[in-house]
């Protein structure tokens, strides 16, 4: 337990109905004894995890508020704690805080009651990690993949894994033990299919990495078309604003237009992009090769027609420019259409009238699953997690490429580089270096 006790305003500041001044550390009950007061009871007489209503005296006001207290280890830090939670506003949470640090408390940095409860055993790094990813979440889908981390549930997979390993590890040192009894040989058929056990699920893991990403950043759907076919309409009715402006005069988008939707819990981030053509017009001209550019970073392409007027050499030549991606043909204009022509995934819509938008969203979200990805599975949101598990893997295929050739004790190296790679997600065995980086990421208070 620390000697000495943290404090900060663990809600954000401004006005609302309440405030929460958290306190954590040895000395925490100390120095809500010379604030607080319950019917002439004081902090550390109180009844463990409950809510007494009582008032705080500082050196500048007194508020009516109530108290907390959580004794260690049954806490979220795992040490003593206090939270006074006070009426909201500015001025009453920082008066509190200013008596907290006038009594021996210290400010927390960034993340430190997070810090403390994962080196008091609370979590693991990977916990926290999920805790963070919950709180900046952006969609419904962030929030879940968030919490399965906060869970535990890729620790329980890496935990397993590194277990294997552990035991694995001791039956090549056993059998140098009994060098008499060609143990040796029959260790490595052994540890050879075990090891390819672990490599599949590893495999098996990092394949939900590509879901993951679209999770995290969203599905990136780029608009494109000729200038004028109702690009700027099309992200207008998505997004149910009017976010682009709309004009009957060819070329009005000349840069990026960036904005998002949710749909089913998943982000979808559009881009809509100046109409690709030839032009003098300079500024047009960037604008044109920036949609050329994002066409190759794009999740899904939405390559919008004009039905009102004929298709043309020009539509059919920013059409080769998409196959080889994932697109969804958008005809536009529909109930003014006088032509038409099939493609292999398309919608038909009116972006004027907003017909056949709900069945536009539902086609984006389809397409962007991966439906090899089970919706019980862990998916992977989190880069540094895929780089553990794709160096842990890369250690492990190391060692089954010499099985056969060298002996065990030296595979046995590649193994212990293995086991470290996934200790890095659950924490166990992660320098100070990468802990301090993810606990930073924390807001003051957390």
């Amino acid at each position: 337990m620390n000697e000495d006790s943290i404090v900060a305003i663990s809600t954000p500041i401004g006005n609302g109905g309440i405030s929460i001044v958290r306190l954590s550390g040895n000395t925490c009950f100390s120095i809500a004894d010379k604030m607080f007061t319950s019917k002439k009871q004081q902090p550390s007489s109180f009844e463990d995890r409950k809510l007494y209503l009582g008032t705080i005296t500082t050196s500048q006001f007194k508020e009516k508020a109530l108290c907390v207290i959580f004794k260690a280890p049954n806490s979220y830090t795992g040490e003593n704690m206090v939270e006074f939670q006070c009426h909201g506003g500015v001025k009453i949470a920082q008066g509190i805080l200013r008596e907290c640090l006038q009594n021996g408390a210290r400010m927390a940095k960034n993340g430190e009651f997070s810090m403390r409860a994962f080196l008091n055993g609370k979590m693991t790094l990977e916990e926290t990690e999920g805790m963070i990813d919950m709180i900046q979440a952006k969609s419904d889908a962030e929030v879940r993949a968030g919490y399965a981390l906060l869970n535990g549930e890729l620790s329980k997979k890496t935990t397993v894994m590194q277990n294997e390993l552990t035991d694995i590890l001791a039956d090549i040192e056993v059998s140098f033990d009994y060098p008499e009894q060609d143990m040796e040989y029959t260790t490595a058929q052994k540890t050879k299919q075990r090891l390819q056990q672990i490599v599949k699920d590893i495999t098996s893991l990092l394949q939900t990495s590509h879901q993951g990403k679209i999770i995290k950043h969203g599905i990136q759907t780029l608009i494109v078309g000729k200038p004028n076919v109702g690009k700027s309409s099309l992200l207008n009715a998505l997004l149910g604003e009017e976010k682009a402006i709309v004009t009957s005069i060819a070329g009005t988008t000349r840069d990026i237009v960036e904005d998002s939707y949710e749909y089913k819990g998943l982000r979808v981030e559009l881009i809509d992009t100046a109409g690709i053509h030839e032009t003098e017009d300079v500024v047009e001209k960037l604008g044109i090769d920036k949609a050329k550019k994002y066409i190759n970073q794009a999740d899904i392409i939405l390559f919008v027609l004009d039905m009102s007027v004929p298709y043309t050499k020009k539509d059919e030549a920013i059409y080769q420019l998409i196959q080889n991606k994932k697109y969804i043909v958008v005809k536009n204009k529909q109930d003014a259409k006088i032509w038409d022509k099939n493609f292999t995934h398309q919608v038909e819509i009116s972006a004027l009238t907003k017909q056949g938008i709900n069945e536009l969203k539902e086609k984006i979200y389809t397409y962007a699953q991966d439906t090899s990805v089970s919706q019980n599975e862990i998916i992977l949101t989190n880069e540094r997690h895929i780089a553990c598990l794709q160096q842990a893997k890369q250690n492990i295929e190391n060692a089954l490429q010499t099985i056969d050739e060298i002996s065990l004790d030296a595979i046995s190296v590649d193994l212990h580089l293995a086991w470290e790679a996934l200790g890095e997600i659950t924490g166990t065995t992660a320098n100070e270096e990468i802990i301090t980086a993810i606990f930073s990421k924390y807001c003051l208070g957390k």
